[in-house]
């Protein structure tokens, strides 16, 4: 056996021992708690997931002194809560909820007592589905070096104590979830996909060419009958004639495409029609996956906050905890493979009304050196210079000297940088290349992001610092000197990765999966979920009813060969 199946087999052991012969525990019912609780403490350390859960049993039982935790009610109560799971997007069979379950039933009585293995294997299910829902099931970009400090505020041990001792399971589940605004949506969200994927939905036919308004679609009636099912056409709208692509449809394909990141063109081509054909079953694992994401989020405090989905190319600047509308914007991101935005948080401390762009190494090395070799002139044809002053090739390529732009309408940064100090040297700026924003793929850039409203989001994050109205920023934006302004109060920026988020008028937005990271998600997340199900040894289908194939060999993705950010 492998060492992570031991070790999976040991933090598992609790679960496994529900199901073993009466004939196992012969000692009475606290011994035996005693002893599963020391076995899983004394287990080798996981390094898989984001927390260590060998001591929570210990921690739990102890001061109880390993008297059982469990009644029929409560019992009862903690497996609803396990079958509810997928509401919030996590999986029933992790926590063994239906074998837990047929337990339950087979019970006699309310006052029925449970035995030690009954009992603790509930309480591991309870506490670990409350740390997934607190951080997320798989370790992410955001904690991947240290298990997830987060648990400390929100401990499961005393958090599942409490809900028990004062009847508040459900209580002790709200507070696990979490408060991002977003999460809610996307939950909703979820929930109304779930009842999608329920009615039938049968491919549509693509069209052997472009069809435009009033041109002949054979399948329109079912077009029609699609978009108001997913809400791109009210209910109430007038059905088309028969065979024909009218107007409201034409109107009903704009709302879908622009939800889908397809051109908004109101063309009924192949592209559109195989988005249209995604199930909602599919829809349902995206956005299973970005709560997933969400939950890996730090908690964030009242205030403002901008939240940047890389796949969906979308800003949002938003009040958290607030109730007014976000505002929103399309933005430029790295370019797949190449030179991919990395998921971080940062911390937005200053702004630069006309910055200078210091060329990155990575950029001086690999397009600049080349087309000064071609073109002694290039520096000054495109407002460069060198630090220091008019240094040489060979200082160049040696790295005795480097490559800034002046400010001016020549500048990659455009008019404002927004600043993020970090080490990868990422921040938000505009951009005097306006057009990028109407492509439907924006993965353009080196790195960096790029805005498409730099004048609101200043005035978003300068809201309240005095002298600092709409009037005075789009004075600063005017081509001047360099103006380095600090935020009195620093401005947390997510960038985030969902291939499915919730819009600011509450739409569901789907975009593709640009830089791999849903099909990284999936095999990390099978191959969690075989760890726990082959814990169980001989018998993984009774602990858990597993009917999924085992761990899924987790694929390399190419690493980003971003070494520093541009634009």
């Amino acid at each position: 056996m492998k060492l992570s199946q031991k070790i999976a087999a040991a933090l598992a052991l609790c679960a496994a021992a529900a199901l073993a012969p009466p004939s196992t525990f012969a000692q009475p019912v606290s011994a035996a708690i005693h002893t599963l609780a020391a076995q899983a403490a004394q287990a080798p350390a996981s390094i898989a997931g984001p927390y260590d859960e060998r001591g929570w049993l210990e921690r739990f039982y102890a001061p109880r002194k390993y008297a059982p935790a469990w009644n029929a009610s409560t019992a009862g109560a903690a497996l609803w809560v396990l079958r509810q799971a997928a509401l919030q997007g996590l999986d029933p069979l992790d926590y063994g909820a239906d074998a837990l379950q047929r337990q339950l039933d087979a019970a006699e009585g309310a006052t029925a007592r449970f035995d030690a293995r009954f009992d603790v294997a509930l309480t591991a299910a309870m506490l670990r589905y409350l740390a997934d829902l607190r951080v997320g099931r798989v370790r992410s970009e955001y904690h991947t070096r240290a298990f997830d400090p987060r648990l400390k505020q929100y401990d499961p041990v005393e958090r599942l104590r409490s809900g028990l001792a004062g009847g508040k399971l459900r209580a002790a589940v709200q507070a696990a979830e979490p408060r991002l605004q977003q999460y809610a949506r996307a939950k909703a969200a979820l929930a109304q996909y779930r009842l999608l994927a329920k009615q039938p939905y049968p491919a549509l036919p693509r069209p052997p060419a472009k069809v435009t308004s009033g041109g002949s679609y054979p399948a329109a009636q079912a077009l029609f009958e699609r978009l108001v099912l997913l809400g791109d056409l009210p209910a109430d709208t007038p059905a088309p004639g028969e065979g024909v692509y009218s107007d409201q449809l034409e109107q009903g394909v704009r709302h879908f495409q622009a939800r889908h990141g397809i051109d908004e063109d109101g063309v009924l081509g192949r592209g559109t029609v195989d988005a249209l054909n995604v199930t909602p079953g599919q829809r349902v694992r995206q956005l299973e996956l970005t709560l997933e994401r969400l939950r890996w989020l730090p908690d964030f405090g009242p205030g403002p906050m901008i939240l940047v989905d890389l796949p969906a190319y979308r800003l949002w600047a938003m009040q958290n905890g607030g109730n007014e509308d976000p505002l929103e914007m399309r933005v430029v991101v790295g370019a797949s493979v190449k030179t991919e935005t990395p998921l971080f948080v940062g911390q937005m401390r200053y702004l630069e009304f006309n910055p200078y762009w210091n060329v990155p190494r990575s950029i001086l090395e690999k397009e600049l050196l080349p087309k000064l070799a071609h073109n002694p002139n290039y520096l000054a044809q495109n407002e460069m210079e060198t630090v220091p002053a008019n240094a040489s090739m060979a200082d160049l390529k040696a790295g005795r000297a480097r490559v800034r732009q002046r400010p001016g309408a020549k500048n990659a940064l455009g008019p404002i940088k927004f600043a993020m100090p970090n080490p990868m040297d990422i921040y938000l700026h505009s951009t005097s290349a306006q057009g990028a924003f109407q492509r439907t793929r924006r993965d353009l850039s080196h790195g960096c992001i790029r805005v498409e409203h730099p004048a609101a989001l200043a005035q978003f994050v300068l809201d309240g610092q005095r002298k600092w109205d709409a009037d005075a920023i789009q004075g600063a934006l005017q081509p001047g000197p360099t103006r380095h302004v600090d935020l009195t109060r620093t401005v947390p920026v997510v960038i985030f990765y969902a291939t499915a988020i919730i819009d600011s008028d509450d739409s569901t937005r789907f975009a593709p999966d640009i830089y791999g990271l849903d099909t990284k998600l999936e095999q990390e997340l099978a191959a969690r979920h075989g760890r726990l199900s082959g814990a169980a040894g001989a018998r993984p289908t009774e602990v858990a009813d597993a009917s999924r194939s085992g761990p899924a060999l987790r694929k390399s993705r190419p690493a980003s060969r971003r070494t520093s950010a541009a634009t």
